[in-house]
């Protein structure tokens, strides 16, 4: 039985490991990938060994930011409000595609998987079981959207994997049977930014999961975005565990 799990992420892909491999079984991974039509490729790798080290590189794979997987108490400390007049309104399938797609571009315009969601893409993750469109929170100024936020519940009935998110990664948290919510992915438009609509945004998620009854938080960030950390730290998360993240093209 394979220990890695190999997904479809938009025009790339992403290799997240359930125990250590070897090169044999990475080498059939990429074998497989090749033969799709290659692609980006990420590998999430906790703890990596050597000579795991060694498989990314004999594939052309370098070591990119680690990924960090914060979590926090809900609800948040009171001290942490939304602005007066901060308001959001729910995401309405069909009629915010578009506009969700662009703002998303833009906000991610230098990510290689979130900044290139199409609207098929969008579309299928909307039709996921574990959607919530009043848990998809999204923010206008003057009747334009600026930002969004949108979380995602895990019951633990079973696995729930997502590496499409803005973080490129599994979803997996451990709080025994307790429900977890999770911030999916948050942007704003960087004509808005400097705004606190970030923060506002990060805090309006959380409120809802927690109205929800769910006593857990969790978000995943790149070990580089310190403006992101510093915020979620701000807010009282801390990091749980972290992942090294190795990255490519196959061809």
């Amino acid at each position: 039985m394979s220990h890695i799990h190999l997904s479809r992420v938009n025009r790339g892909w992403v290799i997240r490991c359930h125990d250590h491999v070897t090169p044999a079984e990475f080498a059939d991974t990429i074998t497989t990938i090749r033969a799709a039509g290659g692609g980006n490729v990420r590998w999430f790798v906790c703890e990596p060994t050597n000579d795991e080290r060694a498989c990314a590189a004999h594939h052309g794979l370098q070591a990119d930011a680690p990924l960090l997987h914060m979590r926090c108490a809900l609800p948040l400390n009171t001290t942490h409000q939304l602005p007066a007049g901060f308001v959001t309104r729910p995401f309405r399938a069909g009629v915010d595609n578009q506009a969700w797609l662009a703002v998303n571009a833009r906000a991610f315009a230098a990510h290689p998987e979130q900044g290139n969601w199409t609207n098929d893409v969008l579309i299928e993750r909307l039709a996921e079981p574990w959607f919530d469109p009043q848990g998809f929170l999204i923010h206008e100024t003057d009747g334009h959207m600026t930002g969004f936020c949108w979380t995602q519940m895990h019951d633990h009935s079973a696995e729930h994997d997502h590496a499409d998110a803005h973080d490129d990664l599994a979803t997996h948290d451990h709080h025994g049977s307790a429900p977890v919510g999770e911030i999916y992915v948050v942007g704003v438009d960087p004509s808005h930014h400097g705004k606190g609509l970030g923060r506002a945004l990060t805090i309006a998620g959380f409120a809802y999961l927690a109205a929800r009854g769910l006593q857990h938080g969790m978000l995943y960030v790149a070990g580089n975005n310190t403006a992101a950390i510093t915020l979620y730290e701000s807010l009282g998360m801390t990091v749980a565990h972290s992942d090294d993240v190795f990255i490519g093209t196959i061809s």
